[in-house]
C-alpha cells in the first residue's frame, strides 16, 4: 500500500510538472518575424548571407524573410526598408549600400523599437545597433598585398568597384596604404561594375579594344571576378594579366580552377546572416540583461563591431575549401 501510494503521489507530481510547463507562455511568439533586406537580392553572396539567417531562424523557430532589390539599386532598396519599418517586423538586418543614405531610415526603426543591425557594410551616422562584417580597411589591405606580389610591385592596375559605397571605399583605402610602397605600380583605371559582371566584362573589353596596357585586375566586389575572368579567358589572356577577385562567387573558383584568377579574398556572408538574426533575437528578447532594456540603455549592450573574417583562396587550397562549404538548401 505504501509503495502504490509512493508511485501515486510521484505521478501526480509529475503531471503537474508537465501542465505548469505546458502553461507557460512561450519565448517566441507565433507572428514574430525578422527580415534581412539588401540589394542584388541574387547574387551568390545575398543568396549566402539569406541562407545563414534563414537557419538561424529555423533553429530559434521563428520567421524569417529575406526583400529587397533584384539589382543594385540604392533607391529602391531604400524604399523596400522603409516599407519594412512600417511593417514593425521583430528587427531588420541591413546592406546599407551608400553613406547617410540609410540613417534617417535607421534611426526610425530604432526609434519605434525595431532593432536593426547592419551587416557587409555599416551606416556610421545612424543609430543601428550593431555591425556584423568583414573588416574592410584589413581586406583592402590584403588584396592589395596580393596583387602587389602577382604584379612584382610594377606595371598597370585596373580596380573594379562600386565608388561611393562605405566598405569598398574601406577596401580602396586599404589597398592604397599597400600600394604606395610601390612606386613603379600604378592605378590607371578605376571601373564601377554597379554589381553586375557583364558590365565589368564590357569595360575591361573595351580598355583591351583600345589597346590599353593592363598588367593586373583587382576587385573590390564580387561581381567582379566572373567578369574580369569571362573577358581574360575569352580573349586568351589566362596568366598574362594577374587578376585578384573578391568573395566565393562560384564562377570565381571555376575560374581560379581553370588558372584564370589567381587568388580570391574570401569573406563570410552566411556567417554574417545567421549572426545577424541571432543577435536580432537576442535584442529583441532582451536575453543580455546588463540594462533592463536595449530601447531605454544609453549603451546596447551588444558588441557594436563583429570582424567574422576573410580568407586568401587560391589554387593550393582551392579544392579544401570547396569540400569544406556545406551548400546551402534550396529556399
Amino acid at each position: 500500500m505504501k509503495q502504490s501510494h509512493l508511485k501515486a503521489i510521484l505521478f501526480g507530481t509529475l503531471l503537474a510538472a508537465l501542465f505548469s510547463v505546458s502553461c507557460q507562455k512561450p519565448f517566441h511568439e507565433p507572428s514574430e518575424r525578422y527580415i534581412l533586406v539588401a540589394g542584388n537580392m541574387n547574387i551568390a553572396y545575398f543568396q549566402e548571407a539569406w541562407a545563414g539567417f534563414a537557419d538561424a531562424a529555423q533553429g530559434l523557430g521563428v520567421k524569417a524573410q529575406f526583400e529587397g532589390s533584384a539589382s543594385y539599386d540604392p533607391e529602391e532598396e531604400l524604399k523596400v526598408f522603409q516599407d519594412v519599418v512600417a511593417r514593425h517586423p521583430a528587427g531588420i538586418v541591413v546592406v546599407p549600400p551608400r553613406p547617410r543614405m540609410f540613417a534617417a531610415a535607421i534611426n526610425q526603426a530604432i526609434d519605434a523599437g525595431i532593432p536593426v543591425i547592419t551587416i557587409d557594410t555599416d551606416e556610421l551616422d545612424s543609430k543601428r545597433i550593431m555591425y556584423i562584417g568583414t573588416d574592410n580597411l584589413v581586406a583592402g589591405r590584403e588584396c592589395g598585398k596580393q596583387i602587389a606580389s602577382l604584379m612584382k610591385g610594377k606595371g598597370k592596375l585596373v580596380l573594379i568597384t562600386i565608388p561611393g559605397q562605405f566598405n569598398l571605399e574601406e577596401r580602396l583605402r586599404g589597398v592604397q596604404e599597400v600600394l604606395a610602397n610601390y612606386k613603379d605600380l600604378k592605378i590607371t583605371h578605376t571601373l564601377s561594375t554597379e554589381g553586375d559582371p557583364r558590365v565589368a566584362s564590357g569595360l575591361l573589353a573595351d580598355l583591351l579594344r583600345r589597346g590599353e596596357t593592363i598588367d593586373g585586375i583587382l576587385c573590390l566586389e564580387a561581381s567582379g571576378g566572373p567578369g574580369a575572368g569571362e573577358v581574360v579567358h575569352r580573349l586568351n589572356l589566362d596568366g598574362k594579366i594577374a587578376v585578384v577577385a573578391m568573395d566565393t562567387d562560384p564562377a570565381t573558383l571555376d575560374f581560379i580552377q581553370q588558372k584564370v584568377i589567381s587568388v580570391t579574398i574570401g569573406q563570410k556572408p552566411y556567417t554574417m546572416g545567421f549572426y545577424g538574426l541571432t543577435f536580432l533575437d537576442d535584442l529583441h528578447h532582451n536575453v543580455v540583461h546588463e540594462f533592463k532594456d536595449w530601447r531605454t540603455a544609453p549603451v546596447s549592450p551588444l558588441p557594436t563591431r563583429v570582424d567574422t573574417g576573410t580568407e586568401v583562396i587560391d589554387l593550393n587550397n582551392l579544392t579544401g575549401f570547396r569540400a569544406a562549404v556545406l551548400a546551402p538548401p534550396s529556399r
